[in-house]
């Protein structure tokens, strides 16, 4: 088939299974809005494995700007074919797959389910299997999308787990910790609580430097596994 085809098969196939009782199940999950068919997951992974064996012709490059239509289309199981399509390539994963997924997400990927899966089963892996560098996230700490920022330390959480030196990542992240939207202080933050059950003193350091300014909202996740005595240290006065 050719990609308009793939796309019409994709398409056609999510309405005929369309079940409005699993988009409002799933709807409560997402506070940026849910825009989906409503699919099972057997079935979202049914239609996957179906595109990809009967067109083997497909490439990686090719995915990626499948889809990038497929998300431009702003219906959540597009996104997740896209997504599980990609996944077939994964010994593929290069530069070039950044480069794709960085264009998934400029205006694209805008929901966190989608923001985590890609930034852990995809660049965070990458990252470990050093296919990519942190710093070739520096332009995304800017993006003006939001979710791409919040891949950037959602991302990261793998590296970290896995020996990442911390008071580089802290560095890197420094930029994230005066922005203004709740996505990435939740990404943020998550990131640096497992940073801190890694090396808890340079990860101190950092969130007093920052508590009089940052958002709470970092805290509350940055500090979630500390005892209440050591939560106390980063309350912010009143």
């Amino acid at each position: 088939m050719k990609s308009s085809e793939i796309i019409l098969h994709i398409r056609n196939y999510c309405r005929e299974n369309a079940d409005p009782a699993i988009v409002l199940k799933y709807s409560r999950y997402f506070k940026e809005g849910y825009d989906a068919y409503g699919l099972t997951h057997e079935k979202t992974l049914a239609e996957t494995d179906y595109i990809f064996e009967n067109n083997k012709h497909l490439t990686q490059q090719d995915i990626l700007l499948l889809g990038k239509e497929l998300f431009a289309s702003g219906k959540y199981e597009e996104g997740s074919i896209a997504m599980l399509l990609l996944m077939k390539f994964k010994k593929q994963f290069s530069s070039l797959t950044l480069e794709g997924v960085g264009e998934w997400f400029n205006g694209g990927i805008n929901n966190w389910g989608h923001t985590d899966f890609m930034s852990g089963e995809v660049l965070g892996e990458m990252l470990l299997k050093k296919a990519i560098n942190y710093t070739d996230f520096s332009g995304w700490i800017t993006s003006k999308y939001r979710f791409k920022r919040r891949a950037v330390p959602v991302s990261l959480i793998k590296p970290v787990k896995n020996g990442m030196e911390i008071p580089l990542l802290l560095s890197f992240i420094e930029p994230l910790m005066m922005d203004n939207e709740r996505v990435v202080h939740q990404g943020v933050g998550w990131l640096l609580r497992e940073a801190w059950k890694r090396n808890p003193k340079p990860v101190e350091d950092f969130l007093h430097k920052w508590k009089h300014s940052a958002a709470r909202l970092i805290y509350q996740y940055a500090t979630e596994k500390m005892t209440p005595e050591k939560k106390q240290e980063f309350k912010r006065p009143k």
